[in-house]
């Protein structure tokens, strides 16, 4: 008698960071590794779990882990904030560290505990040149030749940022989308509009690459924070308010960190056969 080989199962972790949401896949001594295909089907809020990115956790030689960062669309995202933040959360969680280091396409980021829980996340260094960002050709980065003159910035992925008198009256299922796709940004590009308000915070809604729109975006409002100060608009530390909720801004002099609450939502098993036949 033979017996009924068992389907493939992978483990996963579902988190947010301010209404961002994340699944996240441990791939460490698993048999599977994500594929734009996987990554695509898991990304389906109706058909598959769903999520703004999902990140994969791998081993890495240099750090405490490794990450990769997927988009729904089946592309990868470059660098991704809140899901860093939420993936050292579970990490400390698990380990009882506070301070650990992880190895991203954009390089080493630190990340690290507060004694309130907050997990703070170091995203290195701006990208202020055209082709870094990337940008097609040489221009002002913080004027754009769009409508409301945007600046650009890189923090391991492109955005780029346009500073409104009243957030209220953008469109962003309207102004989003040919702005991301916009032939100036030849690997597309976040989508952030930002108003300052009285209190010296800066209100952000955000178009993700990839994605459409999220309820926070951690690399966008890093460099939200760095717009607005090359602007004049804020000092080195700023409160970042997005629709999921704020985060602190802090621009120093190793990087830009990025401080906020993380949540753990549920676990869950993949069953891959029946997500790759979809």
């Amino acid at each position: 008698m033979s017996l009924k080989k068992s389907p493939p199962l992978l483990p996963f972790v579902k988190m947010h960071g301010l209404g961002n949401d994340f699944v996240i896949v441990e791939t460490r001594g698993a048999p599977a590794r994500v594929t734009p295909a996987l990554a695509r089907a898991l990304g389906d809020r109706r058909r598959g779990v769903g999520f703004d990115q999902l990140a994969e956790i791998r081993d890495s030689d240099t750090a405490d882990l490794a990450l990769d960062f997927w988009n729904g669309d089946g592309t990868i995202a470059g660098a991704c904030g809140n899901a860093t933040r939420c993936v050292a959360a579970r990490i400390m969680d698990r380990t009882g560290q506070t301070d650990i280091r992880i190895e991203t396409q954009r390089g080493l980021l630190r990340a690290t505990r507060g004694d309130n829980g907050s997990v703070s996340v170091n995203m290195g260094h701006p990208q202020l040149t055209w082709n870094d960002v990337p940008l097609l050709c040489p221009m002002d980065l913080d004027a754009l030749p769009l409508p409301g003159a945007p600046s650009a910035v890189g923090m391991g992925n492109p955005h780029c940022i346009t500073f409104v008198d009243d957030i209220t009256a953008v469109d962003l299922e309207r102004q989003g989308p040919p702005l991301e796709v916009d032939p100036l940004f030849p690997e597309k590009t976040n989508v952030e509009f930002v108003q300052q308000l009285p209190d010296g915070s800066l209100r952000v809604r955000v178009w993700e690459r990839g994605a459409g729109i999220t309820l926070a975006c951690g690399s966008g409002a890093c460099a939200v924070a760095v717009a607005a100060h090359r602007r004049g608009l804020c000092g080195k530390q700023v409160t970042i308010r997005l629709d999921g909720g704020d985060l602190a801004i802090d621009w120093r002099d190793d990087g830009v960190w990025m401080t906020g609450a993380t949540a753990h939502v549920f676990d869950g098993q993949l069953d891959l056969a029946v997500l790759e036949a979809q």
